[in-house]
């Protein structure tokens, strides 16, 4: 595999062992990012470790401390932390499953792809037999396991011809939804206003493809960085126009339903230019008429 891992150990269902690695399946290669700069000299700001009263320090006289009271800290090295002995940190011990709707998308974290390891003989084996069981028994695998220092409840599913792993936020990082929404109503809303609304979703309803959706901020930015190494003005960016501001939301639903400029429900918009222009005419016919008499 080209790409390092970012962790390798075993998938554990029972008494199957199957040794595995996780790739990160994100990027974030394609985001601009800046660096502070002195604008007298142009010259990147760097970051100091200091120690109140000593100055400036060597990276190897740094350690970690854990604060039990004010200034007072527990210290450690890196190789104590890393002897902890913990079944989690090699293995992925899968004691539960669910469903696959069954998980709040607000729990859900960091995607990982989990490919088995190529140099066990059986790996591949065992890593498709729980591909498909989980498939055909539509359910999500849930472990424990600790990565690079951090803890993390796992679940594992398929995803295509692979497997998937995303790591879980736990119950105590996720604030309670009635927090903010306990002051909304209920199931409240205008009929009329929610069909409107529905056939709207209806009309919009389409299979997800992210390669439809663009970063105009980052393609701005870009072109603000070129225009300034090339010392010309920038280029605009085309965005959506946004219709001003509608009070009445049930013409504003009537008129997206219709499509924002169609007179007519029924009217295509060649059809309505061509009614508007009978009606100027008829209008015109009568006008002069009304003169003759």
């Amino acid at each position: 595999m080209a790409t390092r891992a970012y962790w390798s150990g075993r998938i554990r269902l029972a008494l199957v062992s199957i040794p595995v690695h996780l790739f990160p399946a994100t990027r974030s290669t394609a985001k601009i990012s800046f660096n502070q700069v002195h604008k007298p000299s142009g010259k990147r700001i760097r970051y100091e470790k200091v120690v109140p009263g000593i100055g400036p320090v060597e990276a190897d006289e740094i350690v970690k401390g854990y604060e039990v009271s004010k200034g007072k800290y527990v210290l450690f090295e890196d190789e104590e932390l890393e002897e902890v002995k913990l079944e989690a940190k090699k293995t992925l011990d899968l004691s539960q499953f669910v469903d696959e709707d069954e998980i709040d998308s607000v729990y859900f974290e960091r995607p990982f792809f989990v490919m088995p390891d190529e140099e066990n003989e059986d790996a591949e084996e065992a890593y498709v037999v729980l591909r498909d069981a989980l498939k055909k028994t539509k359910k999500i695998g849930l472990g424990q396991l600790v990565i690079r220092g951090k803890s993390s409840i796992v679940a594992i599913k398929p995803n295509g011809k692979g497997i998937m792993l995303e790591t879980l936020r736990y119950a105590d990082e996720i604030q309670k939804a009635d927090k903010f929404f306990s002051d909304l109503p209920k199931g409240d809303s205008n009929k009329e206003l929610v069909a409107l609304a529905e056939e709207l979703i209806e009309r919009k309803a389409e299979k997800f493809d992210a390669a439809k959706f663009k970063d105009p901020y980052t393609e701005a930015v870009q072109e603000l960085i070129d225009a300034k190494l090339e010392k010309r003005p920038p280029k605009e960016i085309e965005e959506p126009q946004q219709s001003a501001q509608v009070i009445d939301l049930m013409q504003a639903l009537k008129r997206s339903v219709r499509g924002k400029d169609a007179p007519n429900a029924r009217e295509t918009p060649a059809k309505a230019k061509k009614t508007r222009r009978s009606r100027a005419k008829t209008t015109k016919r009568g006008a002069s008429k009304r003169k003759a008499a």
